[in-house]
């Protein structure tokens, strides 16, 4: 009787040791969050990839450890996720090759197989398409930081959000922009759109021909290339011949890059050069073709300011990595995990219908914030309603911004220089 009760009793215990061994497992699940980012780490836009990839990772290091020299920004103050007992932010970075195959399929598996509990992605609107179908298939919250195509929030999707300006947003400032030009008396008579032909640029170019038209300005040229071309001579002799007075460029990296050389090869030079961000706020342009890119002008919401400001200590976090000054898309991706993480925080939880609750809630002003907007602020669709852009300019080995002029720290040069 006695053994048999001493068995009893070992084996409750036994039962009980793996109960808590059970809870002590789910609790130190609990304090990591994972996330998974789906960015183009090879292929043609990987030099933008490995900007975010860097960009996200300094976010984390803000996050996870207490930075009360970054003033208001969110959770810079203490070591980890308040919240939720000072849980820690992992992020699981997957590729997604350029391609909207491959997008989808390593979102996929970052659900299914890593179990992240939010994705971020995917920088080009084609890929971020498909990436954010099968969160918005599996339940899990997805927001975009850069994507701007404006079909992204016309799905009516449940789990979709960003922070960026969109495509109506970025058309306005072109809009207002070229007829202040114009009001000033340059000629702005003859516009020309340049687009690469993925979701990206086929939905800026129709939003811009649309502004334009709107605005009473004109829209004399369209030309659509497909993507990733190695080749764009036919496209330049075609600019070189109507002459317009302003050309928007909507190209990633390696396009913009060769329109700049191959402009220069054939000697030719727009009064107004305008780059729809994406190829013209990376890094790797500057780098390759800023000196006979002079003159041009790009949207930005990025600022480093002044010298010991938080954006400024910010940017200098991202050199010391890096070795370059943060950029516009790196800048846009940072925000947009803050944002998400933030929204994690405030929900206590990584259960994602508390996380998608949060996200609807999020209401960050900008002292809050490292990028320029106006906050962040999601509407029924999911966009920012707060974002907001300015203009910047290549001038020597540098972006400054030129307009509007309350925001410029430059004045805007005109006409384009080039080399």
């Amino acid at each position: 009787m006695f053994k048999t009760m001493g068995l009893m009793k070992g084996t409750a215990m036994a039962g009980a040791a793996l109960v808590l061994g059970l809870g002590l497992t789910g609790a130190f699940a609990q304090n990591t969050v994972k996330i998974g980012a789906v960015y183009p780490l090879s292929g043609n836009a990987a030099s933008a990839g490995a900007s975010a990839k860097a960009a996200i990772e300094v976010a984390v290091d803000v996050i996870n450890n207490a930075h009360p020299e970054l003033g208001d920004l969110t959770l810079a103050k203490d070591a980890g996720l308040p919240n939720l007992n000072g849980a820690k932010v992992e992020v699981v970075f997957a590729d997604n090759q350029g391609t909207p195959a491959a997008g989808q399929n390593q979102t996929l598996r970052l659900i299914t197989e890593e179990k992240v509990h939010a994705v971020l992605g995917s920088y080009q609107s084609g890929i971020t398409l498909t990436a954010s179908a099968i969160a918005e298939k599996y339940g899990i919250p997805f927001l975009s930081p850069e994507s701007v195509a404006a079909n992204l929030t016309e799905r009516g999707f449940k789990w979709f959000f960003r922070t960026t300006p969109v495509a109506s947003d970025i058309a306005k400032i072109y809009m207002e922009f070229l007829k202040e030009m114009k009001a000033n008396g340059t000629k702005v008579d003859q516009i020309a759109i340049v687009n690469e032909n993925t979701e990206y640029g086929t939905s800026i170019a129709k939003v811009i021909r649309e502004a334009a038209q709107a605005n009473g300005l004109n829209i004399g040229l369209e030309i659509p290339y497909s993507a990733n071309t190695t080749d764009v001579q036919s496209q330049v002799l075609q600019l070189k011949d109507k002459n317009p007075d302003c050309i928007i460029f909507v190209s990633y990296t390696s396009d913009a890059i060769l329109y700049m050389k191959t402009m220069q090869a054939l000697g030719y030079k727009p009064p107004i050069l305008i780059g729809d961000n994406s190829g013209f706020s990376d890094a790797a342009f500057l780098k390759s073709v800023g000196p006979i890119a002079q003159g041009a002008i790009n949207r930005s919401a990025w600022s480093a300011g002044k010298p010991g400001s938080v954006t400024d200590r910010l940017n200098e976090m991202y050199k010391k990595k890096t070795g370059y000054d943060l950029d516009d898309s790196a800048g846009r991706a940072m925000q947009g995990f803050f944002t998400m993480v933030d929204a994690i925080n405030r929900a206590g939880s990584t259960d994602p219908n508390k996380i998608l609750a949060a996200l609807k809630a999020t209401d960050l002003k900008p002292n809050q914030l490292m990028m320029g907007y106006r906050g962040v602020k999601f509407d029924e669709k999911g966009n920012n309603i707060m974002a907001s852009a300015l203009l910047i300019q290549i001038q020597g080995n540098d972006y400054v911004s030129v307009w509007p002029k309350q925001s410029a720290t430059a004045p805007l040069q005109m006409p384009y220089k080039g080399w």
